[in-house]
């Protein structure tokens, strides 16, 4: 008795067998987790170092490159960018995809502090931060009110509603905008604004007024007092707690007159930072960015931020209004449904395909019963794998209903024709199993070890289509059980021989007719083999120059229903500046029907950069159903009236697709050379002029520029020793005049704020101010600060980068319509060996260098799939030819995809490139019918190769043609799909489509042909026909 005879003597046992796949799967369904994608682990860390008044050259010199040293030998690191400021280096490391997050930073700052040593002395020690998870936060709160300003607003979200964001399970970070100094965003802070004609009147330098705040505003804990049978705890009034204490507060005191902080200078409560704004639909207000922990379901965490947001509105302060600027949790539920929707139209497709080969309900039950207990039983393994539901395994389940209904439609087909040959049904189910067991177990197998290469890739394509990959893997294993258990049962108990009238003749009528002109092509084209292999050896040819010809890019752009846009000022622009601008910008986007509200960030830093000169925002658009204009359509539209805002580099572009990406805009070319930084600046400017000139860029600057004004202040040292005064004086009086540090804290309502000393911008407006800054003398005497310091002026860069520890510039952009990311860096890259001299080389950052990292990684994974196929063929069919015959299938079905690919219905992705893999498995299977059949009939009728090729091609045509349409068929809602998430299905969908059928069509004569040239020729057994024609079985 062989295995498959067992489940049809014993139907309660495959019946059981079914039920327990199906239970156990649905208990596994309910228990995963809902995400967008599978867990993909990239980490930032961030070293940054205060060096105050440093240049940003003594800045690189000894801090950047120092830290650089040393951090570079820390494991994990991907990349590693630095910026050296006027008074700052930040360092940037860019960790591997999935390098644990805690080993990075436990690295780096063990790295850091080995380094401590080599710093100078007056430098700040070092801050390491960490980011994990993509750049863009998943959503932007904001709190607004009509009454309230914007101190007041912040200072409501400092107190209630960040820790009331911040507790909800799964929130990594929830950051205020604006920005202060710490966490706590533009929080109040004391100011003391000063002023220089006061202060020189009562002969006040501006170290005094520093010095008094530091020594009046001093927070101590002092102890307590204890004895035997008691202590009492004692506190002193040492430090201020509101505005009159600051305005009071004593600076000096000259013989009886006491010169307090109010004589010299205007005391407010204001804000830390005056260089920052944000707005929501053009209203001021702040913002909370929610950034989820790396562990955490994006959905879960933007679940329970809605319903947090819902307690807190009923105590909100009247006039405050609580809005969802930016929500990306809604294109992720969006894109969800979509995948569920096609999975249900799917389901329909096929069935209805199959049952207009087989024209019977009855037929019909089996391969339908199929597709549920494959795709459910495959969930327990899913579960056990540790998966998730996300877009990846449910478009993996969209490709499995056409997939899985294979195995019961071969099984099915064959048991039905052994009926029609006049076998009893319990017969002809035992033999047909029989027959096709093998073949099932060959084709389920290879379809495993196509597989098993993407599990394996590495990089973000592996992590990505890993789940992909082994849940396609899971349908199909329970796909070969049920198969081999419950359909021949029920084939047993359910078909009947065809009749001759109905529906079923009439198709049956039909196949006949095709399979008859099958046959005679098929036997007329096998007289004419020299010419099919020439044709066959002209398609294989053709394959690399169709690849290598094809559009390339890392993935799709999809319409995530918001476009986002990045204007770049003058290093000298303020924040009215850019406000102004801003509101421009804020027009335009409001301009188009599409957009539902625009919210807009003023004073930020450059993408990839340092300072505060830039604006960044976005047009959140209505929901996909309401609007016609996709937001890829609208995309050049938004920067063909962006490029009218004179005062600003304004570049439109869209969130990226994939997660793992630092973000930014996609283009990341980057220079690294020895030369001076004015040589770099002028070779990215040449290569900046001669690129957009070529039609190929919408946008493209760099973060290297040589606009930023400088005055640098020569002391004379010799005047200076003259009047007892020291670097150390000069250098403390203009950082009380200019800069914004703050000399101590304060306590108000429970929360600390900062004390900040400055003069206000009315008296630093240009150069000329330095005359009115006086500083005291070892005499006593006030001089004018002119009088120790000349001025020189300078056009410096903001900041210097560098770029794995080399001087650097890195050329960003956006590509022009139509033009995808592997066509823009082609460019650059031979634009940059023609262009530049010596001494430069070339690296990629951000999604530029993941797509550059992913590389020829499909070239590799279809090669080791191609062979693993090979192998695990060989060993099934005992022969190192067979494998070449069934493989003779695969460079068909590649080049029918590759055509369409390189006619522009998509481009070369990671979607299209593991679509090209997964035409491995379901071409193969094709061809195994009718090789392993072939063989068959050699052994059991002694028909030679020819003849038994023919034979076992159209014999097999029924079942081929069947579960190609069904798998086909089974794709279109993939072709059709629109919404969210519509462009990666479509790309997967049109290679599976074109490359199956094409595939399939000329398989059908190329695979007999080489059959006949290849195969080994079979001698006839003693048992000859009893498998293929069987009446009864024993």
């Amino acid at each position: 008795m062989k295995f498959t005879d067992i489940f049809i003597h014993r139907p309660v046992l495959a019946s059981a067998i079914s039920l327990v796949i199906l239970l156990l799967g649905i208990r596994a369904w309910t228990g995963m987790t809902v995400r967008e994608y599978p867990t993909v682990t990239s980490t930032v860390v961030t070293v940054t170092t205060a060096y105050p008044g440093a240049s940003a050259e003594t800045v690189r010199a000894f801090i950047t490159s120092p830290l650089q040293q040393a951090i570079a030998s820390a494991p994990g690191i991907d990349y590693m960018t630095g910026t050296s400021a006027q008074g700052q280096s930040t360092i940037t490391i860019n960790m591997r995809l999935n390098f644990d997050p805690n080993a990075a930073v436990a690295q780096i700052l063990s790295k850091v502090n080995q380094a401590q040593n080599l710093l100078p002395a007056d430098s700040q020690r070092p801050i390491i931060n960490e980011t994990v998870g993509d750049s863009t936060a998943l959503m932007y709160l904001s709190f607004s009110g009509t009454n309230m300003s914007q101190q007041q607003i912040n200072d409501y979200v400092l107190r209630v509603a960040q820790p009331k964001i911040q507790g909800v399970p799964g929130v990594g970070q929830a950051q205020i905008v604006p920005a202060g100094t710490d966490p706590s965003g533009n929080a109040f802070a004391l100011r003391a604004w000063l002023d220089p004609t006061r202060m020189a009147a009562r002969a006040i330098t501006p170290a005094d007024v520093a010095a008094a705040l530091q020594a009046n505003n001093f927070i101590s804990a002092v102890g307590s007092t204890r004895n035997r049978q008691k202590q009492v705890t004692i506190t002193a009034t040492t430090s201020l707690n509101n505005l009159d204490q600051f305005k009071n507060l004593v600076v000096k005191t000259v013989g009886n007159t006491i010169i307090r902080l109010k004589d010299v200078a205007n005391v407010t409560l204001g804000a830390e930072n005056y260089d920052q704004a944000v707005f929501y639909d053009g209203r001021p207000a702040v913002f909370i960015g929610v950034q989820p922990s790396p562990d955490a379901n994006a959905l879960d965490v933007a679940a329970g931020v809605h319903a947090a947001l819902h307690e807190l509105e009923p105590s909100l302060p009247p006039g405050m209004h609580a809005d969802i600027a930016l929500d990306q949790s809604t294109f992720i539920t969006a894109s969800l449904h979509e995948v569920l929707s096609t999975i249900a139209i799917t389901l329909a497709v096929v069935v209805v395909v199959i049952f207009l080969f087989l024209g019977s309900v009855r037929s019909l039950l089996l391969p339908a019963l199929a597709i549920p207990l494959s795709v459910v039983g495959a969930g327990l393994i899913m579960l056990a794998l540790g998966f998730t539901i996300n877009l990846l395994t449910l478009l993996a389940v969209v490709l499995a209903i056409g997939l899985v209904v294979d195995d019961a439609i071969i099984v099915l087909e064959n048991i039905q024709r052994l009926i029609d040959e006049g076998a009893r049904p319990l017969d002809a189910a035992i033999a047909g199993a029989r027959e096709l067991a093998s073949p099932i177990i060959v084709m389920s197998t290879t379809l495993v070890a196509v597989f098993i290469p993407i599990g394996f890739m590495g990089g973000l394509t592996g992590s990505l289509f890993t789940e992909f990959a082994f849940t396609l893997v899971a349908t199909v294993i329970v796909s070969m059980i049920v198969a081999l258990t419950l359909t021949p049962m029920l084939s047993s108990k359910v078909l009947r021989h065809t009749s001759e009238r109905g529906l079923t003749h009439l198709l049956d009528r039909g196949f006949t007719r095709i399979r008859a002109v099958y046959d005679h092509s098929l036997h007329a084209i096998l007289n004419f083999r020299p010419l099919v292999l020439l044709v066959a050896a002209c398609v294989l040819v053709s394959i690399p120059l169709l690849f290598l010809g094809t559009k390339s890019e890392l993935a799709p752009t999809e319409d995530q229903g918001v476009v986002l846009e990045q204007g770049i000022g003058p290093a000298t622009a303020t924040l009215n500046y850019l406000n102004a601008y801003n509101a421009e910008i804020r027009k335009i986007l409001s301009s188009f029907p599409e957009t539902a509200l625009v919210w807009q960030i003023s004073g930020i830093a450059p993408s990839g950069g340092a300072g505060n000169n830039a604006v960044f925002g976005g047009a959140n658009l209505k929901d996909w159903s309401q609007r016609s204009r996709t937001q890829m359509q609208l995309l050049p539209l938004v920067q063909k009236k962006l490029d009218d805002v004179a005062g600003l580099q304004t570049v439109a572009f869209s969130l990226p697709t994939l997660p793992g990406s630092a973000g930014g805009l996609p283009i990341q070319f980057v220079l690294t050379s020895t030369h001076s930084y004015r040589q770099m600046d002028a070779a990215a400017d040449q290569l900046i002029g001669t690129a957009m000139k070529s039609g190929l860029f919408a946008f493209l600057t760099k973060d290297l520029r040589y606009d930023s004004p400088r005055l640098s202040l020569n002391v004379n040292r010799n005047v200076a020793a003259n009047l007892g005064l020291t670097m150390n004086d000069i250098g403390r009086d203009l950082s009380a005049l200019l800069s914004e540090n703050y000399v101590g804290r304060f306590d108000m309502v429970g929360h600390s704020y900062e004390v900040i000393p400055q003069v206000p911008d009315s008296a630093r407006a240009n150069v000329n101010a330095l005359d009115g800054y006086y500083i005291r003398t070892a005499s006593g005497k006030l001089v004018p600060l002119t009088t120790v310091v000349d001025v020189t002026r300078s056009v410096e860069p903001e900041f210097l980068p560098q770029f794995q520890q080399l001087s650097s510039v890195t050329i960003q952009g956006v590509m022009a319509p139509g033009v995808t990311l592997g066509q823009a860096l082609g460019y650059l890259q031979n634009l940059s060996r023609q262009a530049l001299p010596a001494g430069y080389g070339i690296d990629y950052a951000s999604q530029s260098r993941q797509f550059i990292q992913q590389g020829n990684t499909i070239i590799i994974t279809f090669a080791l799939s191609i062979l693993l196929v090979y192998l695990l063929l060989a060993a099934q069919f005992e022969s190192f030819r067979d494998p070449l015959i069934v493989l003779a299938a695969v460079p068909m079905s590649v080049f029918g995809a590759l055509v369409f690919l390189y006619l522009g219905a998509a481009t070369l992705n990671i979607y299209t490139e593991v679509g090209l893999i997964t035409l491995i498995g379901l071409i193969t299977k094709q061809s195994i019918l009718i090789v392993q059949f072939a063989n068959v009939i050699q052994r059991e009728e002694g028909l030679d190769r020819r003849a038994a090729a023919e034979k076992a091609s159209s014999i097999r045509l029924r079942p081929i043609l069947m579960t190609t349409c069904a798998m086909v068929f089974g794709v279109v809602p993939l072709l059709v799909a629109t919404g969210p998430g519509a462009v990666s299905r479509f790309d997967m969908g049109v290679v599976i489509a074109t490359g199956l059928t094409i595939g399939a069509l000329i398989s059908l004569y190329v695979v007999p042909v080489i059959y006949t040239y290849v195969a080994k020729s079979e001698k006839k057994t003693a048992a000859g026909g009893a498998a293929s024609h069987p009446v009864t079985v024993a």
